[in-house]
């Protein structure tokens, strides 16, 4: 049993990595609104907020004019030049860093073409450590890192960042977080997730799905991956390996074939090749760039291109009003390639949903990402942050070095 000095501590941690997330997520936020979202007083989250500001991970500003009477509560705001995280998004075709400050500013970024050449790991952390130590050259003295993440296209292990499978590049048991972090060389761990698991955790806490306790994010790559928030936390199985709805079967009996040595999944039938393949143009166009090109064509009334998207979209209405009857959300966010399809594909996505979802789960909302391409990097940004939010005053002491003492000249008597 806790001493009550050791309960109103931990109290008092909570409470701080609580006032800490609400002005990283919500933007600045005057006192009177943190007291009243956090159902405290003013006075403690004035103690709260003094805490933070002597820490420098948030400062207090007057408001611009409110129009109103009295004297006005001040506006607490995340130090964003002085607190950052790495944040890295590795995706089939592209590598993506960048700095993004407290508050969830991206101050800085890089990016590179990645080359199908199948495992690349020793390739992919010379770029993102490259691109770090460019960042890191380029960002004005005393900012803090409070962490490392990043988000890859596989089959993450919890706690090492071991990518166990990542079946569209060819990676089995590659030490990714493990590789990185030496590479990276700030005495700090690599966090990894799953990319589509983390755009979940993104588009929740900052994009389409602020406000929705169970939302189901579905990301187009190559293939498609998926996070599923259930209850305000994400759905990510016994071993992190959950979610994996590209591999849902949806055409058993003639599907085409998978990257995980399977038939007929999710992912065959509606990825980047099967788009591709059913506008007849296999062999000219590959990678984002050419399914944008299909839906560009569809759009300018190419016949071939509209037929394609209506095939792509049955075979994804299908996957979702499968994951609608499964898991009841309030909303299915497409991003990815799949922020692209989609709007050519809707009504047959629509049609599919109303014919094959029970009644009582038909008012489920359908959104493309509000991140956009970033939803990936922002989680992985998110990722990073994660210890520092849970814990500010400690974190920042582990991360800071203590002062060196000031030498003193001997003096004889």
């Amino acid at each position: 049993m806790l001493k009550p000095g050791r309960v109103q501590e931990e109290i008092r941690r909570r409470n701080l990595g609580t006032l800490l997330r609400h002005v990283h997520l919500g933007g600045p936020l005057s006192r009177a609104v943190l007291a009243e979202r956090m159902g405290l007083n003013r006075s403690t989250i004035m103690a709260l907020t003094a805490e933070l500001t002597s820490a420098g991970l948030v400062r207090e500003e007057l408001p611009g004019d409110t129009g109103r009477a009295g004297r006005p509560s001040l506006v607490v705001r995340a130090e964003s030049e002085r607190v950052y995280v790495l944040a890295f998004d590795v995706r089939v075709d592209r590598l993506v860093a960048a700095r993004v400050g407290l508050g969830g500013t991206i101050l800085d970024r890089r990016e590179a073409v990645r080359a199908r050449a199948g495992a690349d790991l020793h390739d992919v952390v010379e770029v993102l450590a490259g691109f770090a130590r460019e960042m890191h050259g380029e960002a004005p003295p005393g900012p803090v890192c409070a962490g490392v993440g990043a988000a890859y296209c596989g089959m993450i292990r919890r706690g090492d960042g071991m990518v166990r499978f990542g079946p569209n590049m060819g990676w089995v048991d590659q030490a990714f977080g493990t590789e990185l972090g030496r590479r990276l060389g700030l005495g700090l761990p690599v966090a990894v997730g799953n990319e589509a698991h983390l755009g979940a955790l993104a588009e929740h806490e900052r994009g389409a799905g602020i406000g929705f306790g169970n939302l189901i994010y579905l990301h187009g790559d190559v293939g498609v991956g998926g996070g599923i928030i259930v209850g305000g936390r994400l759905l990510d199985g016994d071993g992190g390996y959950g979610c994996e709805v590209g591999h849902m079967m949806v055409n058993p009996y003639d599907g085409r074939p998978c990257g995980c040595g399977s038939r007929g999944c999710l992912e065959a039938e509606v990825g980047e090749q099967a788009l591709i393949d059913a506008a007849g143009r296999s062999g000219e166009l590959t990678g984002r760039e050419g399914v944008r090109a299909v839906v560009r064509a569809a759009g300018e009334g190419d016949l071939a291109a509209r037929d394609a998207l209506c095939r792509i979209g049955d075979w994804l209405g299908i996957g979702v009003a499968n994951l609608i009857n499964l898991f009841n959300p309030g909303l299915v966010i497409f991003g990815g390639m799949l922020r692209e399809v989609y709007p050519g594909s809707a009504a047959q996505v629509h049609e599919r949903v109303a014919a094959n979802t029970l009644v009582i789960s038909r008012e489920v909302r359908l959104r493309t990402s509000a991140l956009g391409d970033d939803a990936t990097l922002v989680g992985a940004a998110e990722l990073a942050f994660a210890d520092l939010l849970a814990g500010p005053l400690e974190t920042l002491a582990l991360l800071t070095p203590p002062p060196v003492p000031e030498r003193r000249a001997l003096t004889r008597p």
